[in-house]
């Protein structure tokens, strides 16, 4: 039986580190991928907003795989990498972070957007006749009057980067003591028998995963 252990503290820190890094990058990019959507009206917006939700209703292990067709070493992407820098994502804690980037994106695209277009278009255009610039209005009106749907997407982004699982396991692989995140570490405690450490691992995970939601929403209500 294993509690809390070298392994067990690794892969809680490392869940932990890729959620937290996956998180920020998704909030900065869903929230401008989310703004453009609610309120820009171009050619090519439904496919944009069907790209972007993909990654919600494909299994896992599917987006992994698109994952590693583009950034594998002989990827689309990954094998430019590589002949730049000798360097390839695959087998790191930075895939786990992509991993769950990917996944976790459509959430906060999908609240950050309702939140935005219910923001009253009244008091947009009241910015704007007051001089203010797009930018200008974003963060002084609509940002602010959306931020509950905006906490609520990367509360949510959160908790799901740090479950993520299939895409992880695909691209960032199951190396212990490198990229064995707390989800991967209880499929090898299943996988192998050992019950017992798997069962805290799980009871810990969910503990830690409702920690994190309980003081967002806490932080909300103030």
């Amino acid at each position: 039986m294993r509690y809390l252990d070298d392994s067990v503290l690794f892969s809680l820190r490392l869940s932990l580190q890729v959620a937290a890094v996956s998180t920020v990058l998704v909030a900065v990019s869903g929230i401008g991928i989310a703004y453009v959507l609610a309120r820009k009206d171009f050619r090519g917006r439904g496919l944009l907003d069907m790209m972007v939700t993909l990654p919600l209703v494909l299994p896992p292990t599917v987006t992994g795989y698109y994952l590693v067709m583009l950034f594998g070493r002989n990827g689309l992407i990954g094998r430019y990498l590589y002949e730049l820098t000798g360097w390839s994502i695959m087998f790191t804690w930075y895939a786990a972070v992509l991993a769950s980037y990917v996944v976790a994106l459509p959430l906060m695209i999908k609240t950050a957007r309702a939140a935005i277009e219910s923001v009253d278009p009244n008091l947009v255009n009241a910015s704007y006749s007051l001089g203010h610039s797009e930018a200008e209005t974003f963060f002084r009106v609509v940002l602010p009057l959306s931020r509950r749907g905006i906490i609520a997407g990367t509360v949510l982004s959160f908790a799901r980067a740090l479950g993520e699982f299939g895409a992880t396991l695909m691209l960032a692989g199951n190396i212990p003591g490198r990229t064995d995140t707390m989800p991967i570490a209880i499929y090898t405690l299943t996988s192998s028998g050992e019950w017992t450490a798997a069962n805290f691992m799980v009871l810990l995970l969910t503990l830690v995963s409702g920690f994190f939601i309980y003081t967002t929403n806490r932080a909300r209500a103030v």
